[in-house]
């Protein structure tokens, strides 16, 4: 696992649902030694939160109360060698 510290590199991949965005990926984080985070599972982390909480997010105060009730940490795991938010 790579720790650049200097100039970070921040990649993105933009595409449909189910093109392989996620696979090619982690498949280019690995050949590049960055590490993968799967920015999906965060914002589905989220909505799971508000359907859990029933947040009503029409409502913005409602929606800024519960981000600021929201705890998000990425976590290496290393047996998959993938990161996971829990």
């Amino acid at each position: 696992m790579s720790t650049r510290k200097s100039n970070p590199i921040i990649v993105t991949i933009d595409g449909w649902s189910s093109c392989g965005k996620s696979t090619l990926a982690r498949q280019l984080a690995r050949r590049l030694g960055y590490i993968y985070i799967d920015s999906g599972a965060m914002y589905r982390a989220i909505t799971l939160f508000f359907l859990r909480n029933h947040v009503d997010w029409t409502d913005a105060e409602a929606v800024r109360e519960a981000l600021g009730r929201i705890e998000l940490a990425f976590v290496w795991n290393t047996s998959t060698a993938r990161m996971w938010n829990t």
